[in-house]
Protein backbone atom coordinates (compact mmCIF):
# COMPACT_ATOMS: atom_id res chain seq x y z
CA UNK A 1 0.00 0.00 0.00
CA UNK A 2 1.46 3.78 -1.18
CA UNK A 3 0.37 6.82 0.42
CA UNK A 4 0.76 9.94 -1.53
CA UNK A 5 1.05 13.25 0.54
CA UNK A 6 1.81 15.99 -2.65
CA UNK A 7 5.22 14.63 -4.50
CA UNK A 8 6.05 12.46 -1.02
CA UNK A 9 5.34 9.04 -1.53
CA UNK A 10 5.73 6.52 1.33
CA UNK A 11 5.45 2.74 1.00
CA UNK A 12 3.70 0.75 3.71
CA UNK A 13 6.12 -2.29 4.26
CA UNK A 14 4.43 -3.40 7.43
CA UNK A 15 0.97 -2.45 9.15
CA UNK A 16 2.37 -0.85 12.23
CA UNK A 17 4.62 1.42 10.47
CA UNK A 18 1.96 3.66 8.89
CA UNK A 19 -0.10 3.64 12.78
CA UNK A 20 -3.38 4.90 12.41
CA UNK A 21 -3.50 8.43 13.01
CA UNK A 22 -4.02 11.55 10.65
CA UNK A 23 -1.39 12.50 8.30
CA UNK A 24 -0.02 15.66 9.22
CA UNK A 25 0.91 17.56 6.18
CA UNK A 26 1.71 20.99 7.00
CA UNK A 27 5.06 21.53 8.24
CA UNK A 28 6.16 24.12 10.59
CA UNK A 29 9.55 25.38 11.11
CA UNK A 30 9.61 28.44 13.51
CA UNK A 31 6.95 30.15 11.50
CA UNK A 32 7.88 29.47 8.20
CA UNK A 33 5.32 27.08 7.08
CA UNK A 34 4.78 25.07 3.78
CA UNK A 35 1.73 26.87 2.69
CA UNK A 36 3.65 30.31 2.24
CA UNK A 37 7.02 28.41 2.03
CA UNK A 38 9.00 31.26 3.33
CA UNK A 39 7.55 34.17 2.58
CA UNK A 40 5.99 35.74 5.15
CA UNK A 41 3.22 38.55 3.35
CA UNK A 42 3.29 40.95 5.43
CA UNK A 43 7.38 41.31 5.81
CA UNK A 44 9.90 41.80 3.92
CA UNK A 45 13.43 40.07 3.41
CA UNK A 46 15.04 43.25 5.36
CA UNK A 47 12.80 42.85 8.23
CA UNK A 48 13.39 38.71 8.40
CA UNK A 49 17.24 39.25 7.93
CA UNK A 50 17.17 42.21 10.71
CA UNK A 51 14.83 39.70 12.93
CA UNK A 52 17.39 37.03 12.68
CA UNK A 53 20.46 39.22 13.39
CA UNK A 54 18.68 40.05 16.33
CA UNK A 55 17.71 36.65 17.85
CA UNK A 56 21.39 35.93 17.04
CA UNK A 57 22.49 38.73 19.36
CA UNK A 58 20.11 38.22 21.65
CA UNK A 59 21.38 34.64 21.85
CA UNK A 60 25.10 35.58 22.12
CA UNK A 61 24.04 38.58 24.98
CA UNK A 62 22.10 35.37 26.78
CA UNK A 63 25.57 33.15 26.85
CA UNK A 64 27.69 36.51 28.44
CA UNK A 65 24.83 37.00 30.94
CA UNK A 66 24.99 33.41 32.13
CA UNK A 67 28.77 33.24 31.96
CA UNK A 68 28.43 36.48 34.52
CA UNK A 69 26.47 34.58 36.79
CA UNK A 70 28.25 31.36 36.63
CA UNK A 71 31.12 32.84 38.15
CA UNK A 72 29.36 35.08 40.76
CA UNK A 73 26.65 32.90 41.78
CA UNK A 74 27.66 29.64 41.17
CA UNK A 75 24.38 28.19 42.87
CA UNK A 76 21.82 30.18 40.87
CA UNK A 77 22.97 28.88 37.63
CA UNK A 78 23.29 25.33 36.01
CA UNK A 79 25.92 24.88 34.21
CA UNK A 80 24.10 22.42 31.90
CA UNK A 81 22.05 25.75 30.72
CA UNK A 82 24.98 27.17 30.24
CA UNK A 83 26.66 24.47 28.08
CA UNK A 84 23.32 24.28 26.01
CA UNK A 85 23.21 28.47 25.55
CA UNK A 86 26.77 28.36 24.74
CA UNK A 87 26.05 25.54 21.89
CA UNK A 88 23.15 27.68 20.23
CA UNK A 89 24.83 30.21 20.56
CA UNK A 90 27.71 29.04 18.28
CA UNK A 91 25.59 27.59 15.96
CA UNK A 92 23.55 30.60 15.19
CA UNK A 93 26.65 31.97 14.91
CA UNK A 94 28.28 29.55 12.34
CA UNK A 95 25.29 29.67 10.14
CA UNK A 96 24.92 33.48 9.86
CA UNK A 97 28.44 33.34 8.50
CA UNK A 98 27.47 30.75 6.25
CA UNK A 99 24.47 32.73 5.47
CA UNK A 100 26.74 35.66 4.55
CA UNK A 101 29.54 33.89 2.73
CA UNK A 102 27.24 32.18 0.76
CA UNK A 103 25.47 35.82 -0.44
CA UNK A 104 28.33 37.04 -0.98
CA UNK A 105 29.74 34.32 -3.23
CA UNK A 106 26.09 34.65 -4.91
CA UNK A 107 26.61 38.53 -5.45
CA UNK A 108 30.46 37.79 -6.82
CA UNK A 109 29.15 35.27 -9.24
CA UNK A 110 26.23 37.23 -10.50
CA UNK A 111 28.49 40.30 -10.69
CA UNK A 112 30.76 37.89 -13.01
CA UNK A 113 28.54 37.14 -15.48
CA UNK A 114 26.83 39.96 -16.85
Amino acid sequence: MNLTIGTLELNKTHAAHMGTGAVNTKINFNGINSENAGIEKTGTFKSYLLDAVNKMNEQQLNVSSLQEKVITDPDSVDIHDVTTAMAKAQMSLNLAQTVIERVVKGWTDLSQNR
